[in-house]
Protein backbone atom coordinates (compact mmCIF):
# COMPACT_ATOMS: atom_id res chain seq x y z
CA UNK A 1 0.00 0.00 0.00
CA UNK A 2 1.59 3.19 -1.35
CA UNK A 3 1.93 6.15 1.53
CA UNK A 4 -0.72 8.61 0.18
CA UNK A 5 -3.22 5.08 0.02
CA UNK A 6 -6.33 6.07 2.26
CA UNK A 7 -7.44 3.40 4.70
CA UNK A 8 -11.03 2.29 4.80
CA UNK A 9 -12.48 3.86 8.40
CA UNK A 10 -12.63 1.63 11.74
CA UNK A 11 -15.62 -0.22 11.72
CA UNK A 12 -16.94 -1.10 15.19
CA UNK A 13 -19.66 -3.90 13.83
CA UNK A 14 -16.42 -5.62 11.39
CA UNK A 15 -12.88 -4.17 13.26
CA UNK A 16 -11.11 -6.90 11.28
CA UNK A 17 -12.93 -6.65 7.73
CA UNK A 18 -13.68 -10.20 7.72
CA UNK A 19 -16.83 -8.79 5.81
CA UNK A 20 -13.77 -8.36 2.74
CA UNK A 21 -13.73 -12.48 2.58
CA UNK A 22 -17.06 -12.80 1.65
CA UNK A 23 -18.86 -12.95 -1.74
CA UNK A 24 -21.56 -10.68 -2.49
CA UNK A 25 -23.86 -13.82 -2.68
CA UNK A 26 -22.66 -14.93 0.72
CA UNK A 27 -23.88 -11.10 1.64
CA UNK A 28 -26.91 -11.16 0.22
CA UNK A 29 -27.77 -14.25 1.89
CA UNK A 30 -26.42 -13.32 4.74
CA UNK A 31 -28.62 -10.07 4.95
CA UNK A 32 -31.84 -12.04 4.02
CA UNK A 33 -32.09 -14.39 6.73
CA UNK A 34 -30.90 -11.53 9.44
CA UNK A 35 -33.90 -9.16 8.24
CA UNK A 36 -35.99 -12.12 8.20
CA UNK A 37 -35.07 -12.61 11.74
CA UNK A 38 -35.36 -8.98 12.73
CA UNK A 39 -39.07 -9.28 11.01
CA UNK A 40 -40.42 -12.65 12.41
CA UNK A 41 -38.44 -13.38 15.58
CA UNK A 42 -36.69 -10.35 17.49
CA UNK A 43 -40.04 -8.84 18.00
CA UNK A 44 -41.51 -12.13 20.19
CA UNK A 45 -38.43 -14.28 21.37
CA UNK A 46 -38.08 -12.95 24.65
CA UNK A 47 -42.21 -13.19 25.06
CA UNK A 48 -41.97 -17.10 23.42
CA UNK A 49 -39.12 -16.93 25.95
CA UNK A 50 -40.81 -15.94 29.12
CA UNK A 51 -43.96 -18.22 28.42
CA UNK A 52 -41.76 -21.65 27.49
CA UNK A 53 -43.32 -22.20 23.94
CA UNK A 54 -42.66 -21.64 19.89
CA UNK A 55 -45.73 -20.79 18.58
CA UNK A 56 -46.46 -20.84 15.25
CA UNK A 57 -43.65 -23.26 14.30
CA UNK A 58 -44.40 -25.06 11.06
CA UNK A 59 -45.56 -21.46 9.79
CA UNK A 60 -41.83 -20.34 11.06
CA UNK A 61 -40.69 -23.97 9.52
CA UNK A 62 -42.66 -23.10 6.06
CA UNK A 63 -41.31 -19.53 5.90
CA UNK A 64 -37.74 -20.45 6.60
CA UNK A 65 -37.95 -23.49 3.66
CA UNK A 66 -38.98 -20.35 1.67
CA UNK A 67 -35.87 -18.32 2.19
CA UNK A 68 -33.68 -21.93 1.19
CA UNK A 69 -32.39 -21.97 4.87
CA UNK A 70 -33.60 -26.09 5.65
CA UNK A 71 -30.73 -28.24 4.43
CA UNK A 72 -29.60 -25.49 2.68
CA UNK A 73 -26.11 -26.86 2.14
CA UNK A 74 -27.25 -30.01 0.83
CA UNK A 75 -27.76 -30.38 -3.17
CA UNK A 76 -30.63 -31.64 -5.20
CA UNK A 77 -34.76 -32.79 -3.95
CA UNK A 78 -35.06 -29.09 -3.11
CA UNK A 79 -32.27 -28.11 -1.21
CA UNK A 80 -30.71 -24.54 -1.43
CA UNK A 81 -27.33 -26.23 -2.61
CA UNK A 82 -25.70 -23.49 -0.42
CA UNK A 83 -21.77 -23.81 0.21
CA UNK A 84 -20.90 -24.15 4.49
CA UNK A 85 -19.93 -20.85 4.47
CA UNK A 86 -24.00 -19.45 3.62
CA UNK A 87 -24.88 -22.13 5.89
CA UNK A 88 -22.54 -20.92 8.76
CA UNK A 89 -23.90 -17.03 8.10
CA UNK A 90 -26.85 -18.12 8.23
CA UNK A 91 -26.70 -20.26 11.61
CA UNK A 92 -24.92 -16.96 12.69
CA UNK A 93 -27.87 -14.85 12.28
CA UNK A 94 -30.53 -17.03 13.48
CA UNK A 95 -28.48 -17.75 16.74
CA UNK A 96 -27.98 -14.25 16.62
CA UNK A 97 -32.62 -13.89 17.13
CA UNK A 98 -32.31 -17.03 19.44
CA UNK A 99 -30.51 -20.67 19.83
CA UNK A 100 -34.25 -22.28 19.55
CA UNK A 101 -34.61 -21.20 15.95
CA UNK A 102 -31.07 -22.36 15.01
CA UNK A 103 -31.73 -25.50 16.64
CA UNK A 104 -34.72 -25.88 14.71
CA UNK A 105 -32.94 -25.13 11.48
CA UNK A 106 -30.19 -27.37 12.28
CA UNK A 107 -31.62 -30.85 13.68
CA UNK A 108 -34.09 -30.52 10.45
CA UNK A 109 -30.87 -29.31 8.05
CA UNK A 110 -27.90 -31.10 9.65
CA UNK A 111 -29.27 -33.92 11.12
CA UNK A 112 -32.72 -35.36 9.75
CA UNK A 113 -32.45 -34.32 6.54
CA UNK A 114 -28.69 -34.90 6.28
CA UNK A 115 -28.79 -38.36 7.60
CA UNK A 116 -31.43 -39.04 4.95
CA UNK A 117 -29.61 -37.25 1.90
CA UNK A 118 -26.39 -39.01 2.98
CA UNK A 119 -27.62 -42.66 3.59
CA UNK A 120 -31.03 -43.31 2.99
CA UNK A 121 -32.26 -44.73 -0.56
CA UNK A 122 -32.91 -43.18 -3.69
CA UNK A 123 -37.24 -43.63 -2.23
CA UNK A 124 -36.39 -42.08 1.56
CA UNK A 125 -34.66 -38.91 -0.53
CA UNK A 126 -37.64 -38.87 -2.78
CA UNK A 127 -40.33 -39.28 -0.27
CA UNK A 128 -39.11 -36.73 2.70
CA UNK A 129 -36.21 -34.54 1.55
CA UNK A 130 -38.44 -31.98 -1.01
CA UNK A 131 -41.16 -31.44 1.91
CA UNK A 132 -38.71 -31.00 4.93
CA UNK A 133 -36.40 -28.30 2.44
CA UNK A 134 -39.89 -26.72 1.75
CA UNK A 135 -40.65 -26.71 5.85
CA UNK A 136 -44.02 -28.74 5.06
CA UNK A 137 -42.70 -31.54 6.99
CA UNK A 138 -40.63 -31.17 10.25
CA UNK A 139 -38.21 -33.20 11.50
CA UNK A 140 -36.35 -34.69 14.53
CA UNK A 141 -32.92 -36.67 15.52
CA UNK A 142 -33.39 -39.67 17.91
CA UNK A 143 -30.15 -40.61 19.33
CA UNK A 144 -29.61 -39.26 22.95
CA UNK A 145 -31.54 -41.68 25.30
CA UNK A 146 -32.19 -41.32 29.35
CA UNK A 147 -29.61 -43.21 30.69
CA UNK A 148 -26.81 -42.80 27.54
CA UNK A 149 -26.05 -39.16 26.16
CA UNK A 150 -21.81 -39.14 25.42
CA UNK A 151 -21.75 -42.79 25.17
CA UNK A 152 -24.28 -43.81 22.31
CA UNK A 153 -22.35 -47.18 21.66
CA UNK A 154 -24.36 -48.55 24.93
CA UNK A 155 -27.67 -46.91 23.65
CA UNK A 156 -30.59 -49.62 24.58
CA UNK A 157 -33.18 -48.86 21.85
CA UNK A 158 -33.08 -51.48 19.87
CA UNK A 159 -34.94 -53.09 16.45
CA UNK A 160 -35.67 -56.16 15.50
CA UNK A 161 -36.22 -58.34 12.34
CA UNK A 162 -39.92 -59.74 12.31
CA UNK A 163 -40.50 -61.07 8.79
CA UNK A 164 -39.98 -58.49 6.05
CA UNK A 165 -40.93 -55.90 9.03
CA UNK A 166 -38.69 -54.28 12.09
CA UNK A 167 -40.05 -53.63 15.29
CA UNK A 168 -38.55 -50.52 16.86
CA UNK A 169 -38.72 -50.56 20.59
CA UNK A 170 -37.06 -47.68 23.09
CA UNK A 171 -36.57 -44.18 24.49
CA UNK A 172 -34.54 -40.97 22.93
CA UNK A 173 -34.28 -38.05 25.17
CA UNK A 174 -33.58 -34.08 24.68
CA UNK A 175 -35.13 -34.29 20.95
CA UNK A 176 -35.70 -30.99 19.56
CA UNK A 177 -38.81 -30.73 17.21
CA UNK A 178 -39.94 -34.10 18.49
CA UNK A 179 -43.52 -32.98 18.88
CA UNK A 180 -43.92 -31.18 16.37
CA UNK A 181 -41.78 -33.61 13.62
CA UNK A 182 -44.11 -35.81 11.06
CA UNK A 183 -40.13 -37.76 10.67
CA UNK A 184 -37.96 -38.97 13.27
CA UNK A 185 -34.64 -40.23 12.22
CA UNK A 186 -33.95 -43.05 15.05
CA UNK A 187 -30.51 -44.96 15.64
CA UNK A 188 -31.29 -48.51 17.35
CA UNK A 189 -29.38 -51.63 18.12
CA UNK A 190 -29.80 -54.32 15.96
CA UNK A 191 -28.15 -57.66 15.49
CA UNK A 192 -26.12 -56.41 12.72
CA UNK A 193 -25.12 -53.58 14.52
CA UNK A 194 -26.56 -49.42 15.03
CA UNK A 195 -29.05 -48.76 12.03
CA UNK A 196 -30.72 -46.21 11.43
CA UNK A 197 -34.62 -45.90 10.75
CA UNK A 198 -37.09 -43.24 8.88
CA UNK A 199 -39.96 -43.59 11.64
CA UNK A 200 -43.34 -41.42 10.66
CA UNK A 201 -44.52 -39.85 13.52
CA UNK A 202 -47.80 -40.84 13.17
CA UNK A 203 -46.85 -44.96 12.99
CA UNK A 204 -49.06 -46.81 15.97
CA UNK A 205 -46.85 -47.53 19.15
CA UNK A 206 -44.31 -43.99 18.74
CA UNK A 207 -45.21 -40.95 20.78
CA UNK A 208 -43.29 -37.65 21.72
CA UNK A 209 -44.72 -35.72 25.05
CA UNK A 210 -42.81 -32.40 24.99
CA UNK A 211 -40.29 -31.70 27.82
CA UNK A 212 -41.35 -28.65 30.70
CA UNK A 213 -40.07 -27.04 33.09
CA UNK A 214 -36.90 -26.17 31.09
CA UNK A 215 -34.45 -22.99 31.98
CA UNK A 216 -32.39 -22.89 28.95
CA UNK A 217 -33.95 -22.90 25.16
CA UNK A 218 -37.42 -22.43 26.34
CA UNK A 219 -38.30 -21.07 22.76
CA UNK A 220 -37.77 -24.24 21.15
CA UNK A 221 -39.70 -27.48 21.16
CA UNK A 222 -37.87 -30.24 22.94
CA UNK A 223 -39.09 -33.70 23.16
CA UNK A 224 -38.85 -37.05 24.49
CA UNK A 225 -39.47 -39.76 22.23
CA UNK A 226 -40.89 -43.15 22.67
CA UNK A 227 -41.39 -46.21 20.50
CA UNK A 228 -43.20 -48.82 21.84
CA UNK A 229 -43.68 -51.79 19.17
CA UNK A 230 -43.34 -49.65 16.70
CA UNK A 231 -43.84 -51.62 13.16
CA UNK A 232 -41.57 -50.34 10.35
CA UNK A 233 -41.44 -51.52 6.37
CA UNK A 234 -38.16 -53.17 5.91
CA UNK A 235 -37.69 -49.98 3.46
CA UNK A 236 -37.01 -47.84 6.52
CA UNK A 237 -34.22 -48.64 7.09
CA UNK A 238 -31.38 -46.25 6.29
CA UNK A 239 -29.43 -48.76 3.72
CA UNK A 240 -25.96 -47.05 2.92
CA UNK A 241 -24.56 -46.84 7.08
CA UNK A 242 -24.06 -49.92 9.50
CA UNK A 243 -22.64 -48.20 12.83
CA UNK A 244 -21.60 -45.21 14.69
CA UNK A 245 -20.37 -44.28 11.87
CA UNK A 246 -23.58 -42.85 10.92
CA UNK A 247 -24.88 -41.50 13.73
CA UNK A 248 -21.63 -39.63 14.45
CA UNK A 249 -20.84 -37.95 10.96
CA UNK A 250 -24.47 -36.57 10.87
CA UNK A 251 -23.53 -35.11 14.74
CA UNK A 252 -20.22 -33.33 12.52
CA UNK A 253 -21.95 -31.76 10.07
CA UNK A 254 -24.45 -30.11 13.25
CA UNK A 255 -21.48 -29.23 15.28
CA UNK A 256 -20.26 -27.09 12.33
CA UNK A 257 -23.81 -24.64 12.28
CA UNK A 258 -23.12 -24.67 16.20
CA UNK A 259 -19.18 -22.89 15.38
CA UNK A 260 -21.02 -20.35 14.06
CA UNK A 261 -24.11 -19.88 15.69
CA UNK A 262 -22.35 -19.74 18.82
CA UNK A 263 -21.14 -16.45 17.65
CA UNK A 264 -24.33 -14.87 16.91
CA UNK A 265 -25.73 -15.38 20.30
CA UNK A 266 -22.29 -13.68 21.35
CA UNK A 267 -22.41 -11.28 18.70
CA UNK A 268 -25.87 -9.77 19.87
CA UNK A 269 -24.88 -10.16 23.73
CA UNK A 270 -21.64 -7.77 22.52
CA UNK A 271 -23.85 -5.54 20.59
CA UNK A 272 -26.44 -5.01 23.53
CA UNK A 273 -23.20 -4.16 26.03
CA UNK A 274 -21.72 -1.86 23.45
CA UNK A 275 -24.59 0.07 22.80
CA UNK A 276 -25.88 0.23 26.88
CA UNK A 277 -22.11 1.56 27.67
CA UNK A 278 -22.54 4.43 25.13
CA UNK A 279 -25.89 5.62 26.40
CA UNK A 280 -26.03 4.71 30.40
CA UNK A 281 -24.33 7.66 32.68
CA UNK A 282 -23.42 6.86 36.03
CA UNK A 283 -20.78 9.80 37.93
CA UNK A 284 -22.18 12.27 35.43
CA UNK A 285 -20.95 10.53 32.14
CA UNK A 286 -21.37 7.04 29.47
CA UNK A 287 -19.84 4.10 31.17
CA UNK A 288 -18.11 3.03 28.16
CA UNK A 289 -15.87 6.01 28.80
CA UNK A 290 -14.36 3.94 31.99
CA UNK A 291 -10.89 1.80 31.28
CA UNK A 292 -12.76 -0.88 32.86
CA UNK A 293 -15.88 -1.07 30.72
CA UNK A 294 -13.58 -0.57 27.67
CA UNK A 295 -11.45 -3.81 28.67
CA UNK A 296 -14.49 -5.64 29.07
CA UNK A 297 -15.56 -4.71 25.58
CA UNK A 298 -12.21 -4.79 23.90
CA UNK A 299 -11.35 -8.26 25.32
CA UNK A 300 -15.21 -9.25 24.29
CA UNK A 301 -14.46 -8.22 20.88
CA UNK A 302 -11.13 -10.00 20.23
CA UNK A 303 -12.73 -13.27 21.09
CA UNK A 304 -15.91 -13.07 19.22
CA UNK A 305 -14.33 -12.24 15.92
CA UNK A 306 -11.43 -14.64 16.54
CA UNK A 307 -14.23 -17.02 16.75
CA UNK A 308 -16.03 -15.56 13.37
CA UNK A 309 -12.90 -15.94 11.93
CA UNK A 310 -12.22 -19.57 12.90
CA UNK A 311 -15.81 -21.00 11.37
CA UNK A 312 -15.16 -18.76 8.42
CA UNK A 313 -11.63 -21.01 8.13
CA UNK A 314 -13.45 -24.18 8.96
CA UNK A 315 -16.20 -23.27 5.94
CA UNK A 316 -13.87 -22.81 3.72
CA UNK A 317 -12.09 -26.81 4.69
CA UNK A 318 -15.63 -27.94 4.22
CA UNK A 319 -15.99 -26.62 0.95
CA UNK A 320 -13.00 -27.37 -0.01
CA UNK A 321 -13.57 -31.22 1.16
CA UNK A 322 -10.77 -30.96 3.42
CA UNK A 323 -13.06 -30.32 7.40
CA UNK A 324 -11.54 -32.95 9.62
CA UNK A 325 -14.20 -33.95 12.61
CA UNK A 326 -11.52 -33.40 15.43
CA UNK A 327 -11.06 -29.45 13.68
CA UNK A 328 -14.72 -29.07 14.04
CA UNK A 329 -14.69 -30.12 18.13
CA UNK A 330 -11.89 -27.48 17.95
CA UNK A 331 -14.25 -25.02 16.95
CA UNK A 332 -17.26 -25.87 18.79
CA UNK A 333 -15.06 -26.03 22.00
CA UNK A 334 -13.61 -22.46 21.55
CA UNK A 335 -16.59 -20.53 19.99
CA UNK A 336 -19.47 -22.14 22.73
CA UNK A 337 -16.49 -21.40 25.70
CA UNK A 338 -15.99 -18.11 24.31
CA UNK A 339 -19.32 -16.99 23.41
CA UNK A 340 -20.59 -17.97 27.10
CA UNK A 341 -17.99 -15.74 28.55
CA UNK A 342 -19.02 -12.89 26.13
CA UNK A 343 -22.43 -12.88 27.39
CA UNK A 344 -21.52 -13.32 30.86
CA UNK A 345 -19.17 -10.04 30.49
CA UNK A 346 -21.82 -8.79 28.54
CA UNK A 347 -24.44 -8.69 31.70
CA UNK A 348 -21.80 -7.32 33.84
CA UNK A 349 -21.93 -4.22 31.57
CA UNK A 350 -25.86 -4.21 31.74
CA UNK A 351 -25.85 -4.53 35.65
CA UNK A 352 -29.03 -5.19 36.94
CA UNK A 353 -30.60 -4.57 33.94
CA UNK A 354 -28.53 -7.50 32.54
CA UNK A 355 -31.04 -10.26 33.79
CA UNK A 356 -34.33 -9.00 32.23
CA UNK A 357 -35.62 -9.99 28.94
CA UNK A 358 -35.73 -6.58 27.90
CA UNK A 359 -32.18 -7.25 26.61
CA UNK A 360 -31.23 -10.31 24.97
CA UNK A 361 -27.99 -11.09 27.30
CA UNK A 362 -29.33 -13.50 29.94
CA UNK A 363 -31.73 -15.14 27.45
CA UNK A 364 -28.32 -16.04 25.13
CA UNK A 365 -26.79 -17.19 28.17
CA UNK A 366 -28.94 -19.58 29.71
CA UNK A 367 -29.27 -20.75 25.67
CA UNK A 368 -25.97 -21.09 25.20
CA UNK A 369 -25.44 -23.44 28.82
CA UNK A 370 -27.41 -25.77 26.45
CA UNK A 371 -25.39 -25.55 23.14
CA UNK A 372 -22.09 -26.13 25.91
CA UNK A 373 -23.80 -29.81 26.80
CA UNK A 374 -25.49 -30.79 23.15
CA UNK A 375 -23.60 -32.14 19.90
CA UNK A 376 -20.88 -33.25 22.28
CA UNK A 377 -20.03 -32.07 25.79
CA UNK A 378 -16.79 -29.92 26.78
CA UNK A 379 -15.27 -32.95 28.10
CA UNK A 380 -15.85 -35.46 25.29
CA UNK A 381 -14.03 -32.53 22.46
CA UNK A 382 -11.69 -32.25 24.58
CA UNK A 383 -10.56 -35.74 24.39
CA UNK A 384 -10.96 -36.22 20.58
CA UNK A 385 -8.63 -33.14 20.34
CA UNK A 386 -6.24 -34.92 23.05
CA UNK A 387 -6.79 -38.04 21.52
CA UNK A 388 -5.66 -36.53 18.11
CA UNK A 389 -2.58 -34.59 19.48
CA UNK A 390 -1.23 -37.31 21.35
CA UNK A 391 -2.93 -40.38 19.59
CA UNK A 392 -3.60 -41.78 22.84
CA UNK A 393 -7.67 -42.76 23.49
CA UNK A 394 -8.28 -41.76 26.65
CA UNK A 395 -12.17 -42.31 26.32
CA UNK A 396 -12.21 -45.69 28.03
Amino acid sequence: MSASAKLPPFDAADPLGIDDLLEPEDLAIRDTVRGWAADRVLPYVADWYEKGELPGIRDLARELGSLGALGMSLTGYGCAGATAVQYGLACLELEAADSGIRSLVSVQGSLAMYAVHRFGSEEQKREWLPRMAAGEVIGCFGLTEPDHGSDPAAMRTHAKRDGDDWVLNGRKMWITNGSVAGVAVVWAQTEEGIRGFVVPTGSPGFSAPEIKHKWSLRASVTSELVMDDVRLPGTAVLPEVTGLRGPLSCLSHARYGIVWGAMGAARSSFEAALGYARSREQFGRPIGGFQLTQAKLADMAVELHKGILLAHHLGRRMDAGRLRPEQVSFGKLNNVREAIEICRTARTILGANGISLEYPVMRHATNLESVLTYEGTVEMHQLVLGKALTGLDAFR
